[in-house]
């Protein structure tokens, strides 16, 4: 009989290093939010991919950048702390992007951890660079790993989008875990909270089509979320009310768009999301208030939940 195994796998790297996707594309469907922007993770994501021979438990963190705010700060003291409690640290390398600083930094925290902890190298989005690429890329990985001490267990190119070696990914993963028996019921694919993927979910939407005009200033707080009452058990319907919050006035007039026409673009696309996500007919009502300069307040940072 073959061995179960089950633990926790980190995935690391510089915000934009293809994190998020690869989480998704190893649970098979959406737990963590994506977009084009860095920085879009703030919450650690807990992806489950559930397999005969094992569970893999995949911690999705923000990305290692340098700190510019008390918000800043605290992402980064998350990742750091995430990374002493698993069992695999795997650093994403994009394949369309040489080796940086950023990733050097990032790697030399890496080499300070503990004995025990495994670390595996993988080059993600190989889709955006050519065969020639990707090969120059794996020596310089293997050679940051020479430079500063690390072993790598693996250095595995994959492509989430076009999903080549995700499953070899989950493989190699799946084998350094420890032995034991699984840690979350057959089915669960994740142990967010719904109100927090409610949120990322609310928060991806209003951050998809602001480019630049928004970085990182948008908050959302799912205030209130349950099942509407009097509802005939065919017809159920699942009102959500959240609150969008931004920096500064310029900046809920560019959420709220003319005439209402962008929160209301955002309102529809999010609904959609949560309803697949959740399976049920979603009610959303929300709402942008400003929370003046809350990145930098640590008051508001904990009302916001950071």
């Amino acid at each position: 009989m073959s061995t179960y195994r089950s633990g926790f796998a980190s995935f690391v790297g510089r915000p934009n290093a293809g994190k998020s996707t690869l989480t998704n594309a190893l649970v098979g469907r959406k737990v963590a939010i994506t977009s084009d922007k860095p920085q879009t993770t703030r919450t650690v994501v807990r992806g489950i991919v559930h397999r005969e021979d094992g569970q893999l438990i995949l911690v999705d963190t923000p990305g290692l950048h340098r700190p510019r705010t008390l918000l800043g700060e605290r992402l980064n003291d998350l990742v750091e702390a995430t990374w002493t409690e698993v069992d695999v640290v795997a650093m994403c390398f994009p394949a369309n992007e040489k080796v940086g600083p950023g990733d050097k930094h990032i790697a030399a925290n890496l080499a300070k951890l503990k004995k025990g902890i495994t670390r595996v190298a993988v080059v993600t989005k190989t889709d955006l660079a050519s065969p020639d690429r990707i090969a120059e890329h794996l020596l310089d990985i293997a050679a940051v790993g020479h430079e500063l001490g690390i072993e790598w267990a693996e250095i595995v190119p994959v492509s989430s989008v076009s999903g080549d070696q995700v499953a070899l990914l989950a493989d190699l993963l799946l084998a350094r875990l420890p032995e034991g028996p699984p840690l979350y019921p057959e089915g669960e694919l994740t142990d967010s909270p719904d109100e927090i993927l409610v949120a990322e979910l609310i928060r991806e939407a209003a951050l998809d089509g602001v480019r630049d005009e928004l970085p990182h200033s948008i908050a959302v707080v799912v205030e209130e979320m349950g099942m509407r009452e009097g509802r005939p058990e065919d017809k159920p319907l699942l009102d959500v009310h959240a609150n969008l919050y931004v920096e500064r006035d310029s900046q809920k007039g560019i959420v709220i768009g003319h005439k209402g026409s962008r929160l209301k673009d955002v309102g529809k696309r999010a609904r959609l999301q949560i309803s697949e996500l959740l399976g049920v007919p979603v009610y959303l009502d929300l709402h942008v208030k400003i929370a003046k300069d809350w990145q930098r307040d640590p008051r508001q940072l904990r009302k916001l939940g950071f």
